[in-house]
C-alpha cells in the first residue's frame, strides 16, 4: 500500500480530533453551543483537523476547493511547523499545568506528541522542492494571526480564554502581546529551520 504512512496519520488525526469533541462534549462545563465554540477555539484542534485535512485530501484525491489549498506550494512545511508548534508550547508550557488520565490522557498524547513527531518525520521523508519556497509560506502565517485576532476578540467579549498565556483578564494586554510575539517568533525561527533543513536536503541531493 503505497499510501501506508498518510493513510496511518489521516486515521489519527481524525480519531484524536473527534473523540476530544466528544469528550469535550460530555464533560463540558457551559451550554452545548458554546462548548463547541470553545472547542473550535484551541488552535490544538484546528491545527490537527489541518493534519486530517491534508491527508484526506492526499488519500481521497481530492482536487476541489477547499481541497486544492492543501495541494499549494508550502503547504506541508507550513502544516508540518504549525503542529510542530502545538506539541511545542504544550510540553514547555502546558504540560505540567493538567494532569489527564485514561482515555482523554490518550488523546492528549496523540494530538500533542504522536501526530506532531509523525508528521515532522513524513514531512523529512516526503519534502520535495517547491515546499521550501518562502513567499508561499509566508502566507500560511495568516492562520495563527487570524486565530489570534478572532481569541482575543471573542475573548474580550465573552470572558473566555482557552490559553492562559493569552488571557487577558489575568495577564494584561501587554503580557498577551508579549505572548503573542513570542508565539510569531517561534513560528518564524521553526520556519526557517525547516526551510534551511529542506534547502540543504535538496542542495546534498546527487
Amino acid at each position: 500500500m503505497k499510501q501506508k504512512p498518510e493513510i496511518i496519520i489521516m486515521i489519527l488525526s481524525w480519531f484524536a480530533v473527534v473523540v476530544q469533541f466528544i469528550l469535550i462534549i460530555l464533560n463540558r462545563q457551559a451550554a452545548i453551543f458554546e462548548t463547541i465554540v470553545r472547542f473550535f477555539s484551541f488552535f490544538t484542534i484546528l491545527t490537527n483537523i489541518l493534519v486530517g485535512l491534508y491527508f484526506t485530501t492526499i488519500v481521497c484525491h481530492l482536487y476541489k476547493f477547499p481541497f486544492s489549498l492543501f495541494r499549494n506550494k508550502g503547504a506541508l512545511t507550513a502544516i508540518t511547523a504549525f503542529i510542530f508548534i502545538v506539541g511545542l508550547v504544550y510540553q514547555v508550557v502546558l504540560r505540567n499545568i493538567w494532569a489527564p488520565t485514561g482515555l482523554q490522557f490518550i488523546i492528549d498524547e496523540l494530538l500533542h506528541t504522536v501526530i506532531p513527531i509523525f508528521m515532522l518525520f513524513y514531512w523529512f521523508f516526503n519534502i520535495r522542492q517547491y515546499e521550501v519556497k518562502i513567499l508561499p509560506l509566508a502566507l500560511w502565517l495568516l492562520y495563527p494571526l487570524v486565530f489570534i485576532i478572532f481569541l482575543l476578540l471573542r475573548g474580550h467579549f465573552s470572558g473566555y480564554y482557552p490559553y492562559p498565556f493569552l488571557n487577558v483578564t489575568e495577564i494584561g494586554y501587554y503580557q498577551t502581546f508579549t505572548n503573542v510575539g513570542i508565539i510569531f517568533g517561534v513560528a518564524l525561527i521553526v520556519l526557517s529551520i525547516l526551510l534551511l533543513i529542506g534547502k540543504t536536503i535538496f542542495k546534498n541531493k546527487p
